[in-house]
């Protein structure tokens, strides 16, 4: 009987081999550009998920022709890759508690060879959530798999190695700046969250927001930190250290930015709309006073949203040895020019250092992965860094400062019926991305099918007309592809 098994599971194998050889040599250019020229044909997606679930039944004999056939579909299909335009292209990934059964995550990672990605980007820290072990997470935040028996239970570390043992690189994917409502709402925590110029957390903005029923909120759970504090850097230090003993390929970091607001509150246009006013930060800015008469108007600047003549005045009778306000980047003689250039100066320097918190925070952060080797990639979207009118788009995410040596990767989400939307924000971060930089765009959508967006096939058409050529590309998400197998996922039991 088992001899009889063991020529099955080898016929299996053969006649996969067959299929998968019939499927790279035969599928035309045009097959190529309808669909992406490294996925699995149907009939060998099939054949690999029979001999896995041979395998999760018990049967030995299909253990090894599974792995044998995963193993050579990884090689081939970075041979694939290779020879494509887009010689990385990744999916996003969320993992849940009911990963940890038998065969789960294999099945997950398998549909995601079999769609041509070879890359993964596994949602590693969001929303208050770690993907640690529950008996080894020494974080602030909870662990994603809380279920009793499960303590040990390292679905980054499965991830990564099942993910390798495929040939495919996973990144962990990283929410930075927005730490999680569990998190603001720990009483040790509260001098940690970002503050605007009412006193406001992103907590108490969101919790007021939300009782409003005319506003239509996808997102209720984004609180910000404050970059400056060194209690947020710590703790996140601290967590990405226990990542990276994962040893993942890379590192993303996601919401490198502020809160978007809602309506009126989108645009920052006024010093109290900034999220400076955290001890930290506000620290932080007065170290940026280069005299006396500077830091007192600075702290006026603050606490009154403005500053008057009498207020100039008074300072120079305060400190009459100094000629002039001084601050970072302010040159001299500026303040001859009168009181609308003293406040547009102050309004340059706060917007200034508002947008440097978060970058001095993602530079920290990605220094420390680049020291292991490994590289370190940034998210965000080409419209969070535009001025408004006198203002400013509220997530003040100032991108075109990010550090030089990471990878940039621009979601492109752009709405407007076709893909020149999409293409013009990839373009705008080529044409200002640092020479040699990786800029790899983040598309959403889905294959075969046009939604509120053009299909994923068509997007990726669209790419390759531009300059310089966009080599990587990844697609927002695979749950979003697969949204029976997702909800079975997240709603099941362990």
């Amino acid at each position: 009987m088992m001899r009889r098994k063991s020529v099955v599971a080898s016929l299996v194998v053969i006649a996969l081999s067959i299929s998968l050889f019939t499927h790279w040599l035969v599928d035309s250019p045009s097959q190529a550009q309808a669909l992406d020229e490294c996925q699995q044909t149907t009939a060998a997606s099939n054949q690999k998920a029979a001999l896995l679930q041979a395998a999760i039944a018990g049967d030995a004999e299909a253990q090894r022709p599974y792995e044998a056939t995963i193993r050579q579909q990884g090689q081939q299909l970075q041979q694939c890759r290779n020879q494509s335009q887009f010689q990385t292209q990744g999916v996003w990934l969320r993992l849940y508690p009911c990963d940890s059964k038998p065969g789960v995550l294999d099945t997950v990672l398998d549909r995601i060879v079999d769609r041509g990605y070879n890359q993964i980007y596994v949602d590693t820290f969001s929303n208050g959530q770690v993907l640690l072990p529950s008996s080894g997470n020494p974080t602030p935040w909870s662990s994603v798999v809380q279920n009793p028996g499960y303590e040990q239970t390292d679905l980054l570390a499965q991830v990564i190695q099942k993910g390798h043992d495929r040939g495919l690189k996973i990144y962990a994917w990283m929410f930075a700046l927005n730490f999680g409502y569990t998190y603001a709402t720990r009483p040790d925590r509260q001098q940690v969250l970002a503050r605007n110029g009412q006193g406001e957390t992103s907590l108490t903005v969101g919790t007021k927001v939300s009782q409003d029923t005319s506003l239509d909120l996808t997102v209720q759970d984004e609180i910000f930190a404050d970059p400056y504090n060194a209690q947020a850097q710590g703790d996140y230090l601290q967590l990405l250290q226990a990542v990276l003993q994962r040893r993942p390929d890379g590192v993303l970091f996601d919401y490198i930015r502020y809160p978007k607001g809602v309506g009126g509150a989108s645009i920052a246009s006024k010093v109290k709309d900034l999220w400076i006013y955290g001890d930290a930060s506000q620290q932080a800015l007065y170290q940026r006073a280069q005299n006396q008469q500077g830091l007192d108007l600075m702290r006026r600047y603050l606490q009154q949203g403005s500053v008057s003549a009498s207020d100039v005045a008074a300072v120079k009778k305060l400190y009459p040895t100094e000629k002039e306000p001084l601050w970072q980047g302010r040159s001299t003689g500026a303040a001859s020019k009168g009181l609308s250039t003293i406040q547009a100066d102050l309004w340059t320097l706060v917007v200034a250092h508002a947008m440097q918190g978060p970058i001095d925070f993602l530079t920290t952060a990605s220094k420390l992965v680049q020291q292991q080797g490994i590289p370190a990639g940034a998210a965000f979207f080409p419209e969070a860094n535009q001025a408004i009118g006198k203002g400013f788009d509220s997530r003040l995410q100032a991108w075109d400062r990010f550090p030089a040596a990471i990878e940039w990767h621009p979601m492109a989400y752009g709405l407007c019926g076709d893909t020149s939307c999409i293409n013009a924000q990839v373009q705008k971060v080529l044409s200002l991305a640092p020479a040699g930089a990786i800029v790899a765009p983040v598309l959403t959508g889905q294959w075969q099918q046009a939604t509120e967006r053009p299909s994923l096939e068509a997007q990726m058409g669209a790419l390759r007309s531009l300059t310089p050529p966009i080599r990587s590309v990844s697609h927002f998400s695979f749950g979003w592809q697969e949204r029976q197998l997702e909800r079975d996922r997240q709603f099941c039991r362990l």
